[in-house]
């Protein structure tokens, strides 16, 4: 059998770790788990030396993000698959092996993920995957399963094996190989949307992403950056700009990123009218981390394609003509 591993990456996730890592230990017992700290201030790598202390645990010497603590925790993990799975998640029987047992007998799929469900919600998808990811013709994220911010209830709509765009970083399978050929996460994402970046680079380098339903998990989500954080709307709306730059051809670029720019300030105005003043600072701020950044960002770029993108504006969909589910798009 190839050799799995379990990557949680934890940042001041202590009563996250104490409370799912028991369900991640029963119910993935041939494969090795590792619990990867960004330099924790809170009580987790005691904890974790206290009532695990035969798991392996890598802990970092600063906070590097998403990005870059899973890079630098990897680099010292030796196995044919990585899971990256975040700290604030319930994994159920089996759920490893439809995933490893699918990329085993499909060398043409670098990863996987499988269907994520709410926490708190059971019978609901989560937001950051919920059935397997794509993005609009403009570069936007939906999923199936939820479109911005309407989540759709589990009634198996989407209970058949699916090719998809992204892959979310909050629970995902994939080739160790692929991830270390294709250069990992881009560290300079920090945090959000590098799991899109590094799906649309493997996408661009002839690989293919698949969404595995009887695979599931229940993701709590938040944990680390709630949805009011400001410093979350800065890493969407910048790193949003950061995956477009890299990945699509330079002549749709040229008109797909004021257009984009234009969408941003009518978010702008949005939160402005709505009293949300640190929202919409955050995405001023992210314009400006673009502008500063842009020529470093810009010569990342390597293969580009638009080919994956879906061909409609989910933002027209949704807000123009009310479709605000995946199957009615």
């Amino acid at each position: 059998m190839s050799k799995i591993a379990v990557i949680i990456l934890n940042y001041n996730g202590k009563n996250y770790l104490e409370q799912f890592l028991p369900s991640v230990i029963e119910h993935s017992q041939y494969a090795e788990i590792i619990v990867a700290d960004n330099a924790s201030t809170d009580d987790s790598i005691p904890f974790l030396q206290q009532h695990h202390p035969d798991l392996r645990q890598i802990v970092l010497d600063q906070n590097y993000g998403f990005a870059g603590g899973y890079n630098k925790a990897l680099e010292q993990v030796s196995a044919d698959y990585f899971v990256l799975l975040n700290s604030d998640v319930e994994v159920t029987t089996g759920w490893l092996d439809p995933m490893v047992s699918f990329l085993e007998k499909n060398p043409d799929y670098a990863a996987c993920q499988p269907k994520i469900l709410d926490f708190n919600r059971k019978d609901h998808f989560e937001y950051a995957g919920a059935a397997g990811g794509y993005v609009d013709v403009l570069g936007y994220p939906f999923c199936r399963g939820r479109v911005f911010d309407t989540i759709e209830k589990d009634e198996g709509q989407y209970n058949d094996e699916a090719d998809v765009f992204w892959a979310t970083g909050a629970c995902f399978t994939i080739r160790s190989d692929l991830f270390t050929a294709i250069g990992g996460f881009d560290k300079d994402f920090f945090a959000h949307m590098e799991e899109i970046d590094l799906c649309w680079r493997l996408l661009n380098h002839g690989h293919k992403i698949r969404y595995i339903p009887d695979s599931k998990v229940y993701h709590v989500g938040g944990g680390t950056l709630s949805q009011s954080s400001a410093f979350k709307t800065y890493l969407n709306f910048r790193n949003s700009f950061y995956v477009l730059i890299k990945n699509i051809p330079l002549l749709q670029l040229s008109w797909k990123l004021p257009l984009r720019w234009m969408m941003d300030w009518l978010a702008v105005f949005r939160f402005v009218l709505s009293g949300e003043f640190h929202h919409a600072k955050g995405i001023i701020r992210a314009h400006g981390s673009v502008i500063k950044n842009f020529r470093k960002v810009f010569n990342k770029r390597n293969r580009t394609d638009v080919r994956h993108l879906s061909r409609f504006s989910i933002v027209f969909k949704y807000f123009v003509s009310g479709k605000k589910t995946y199957s009615t798009l």
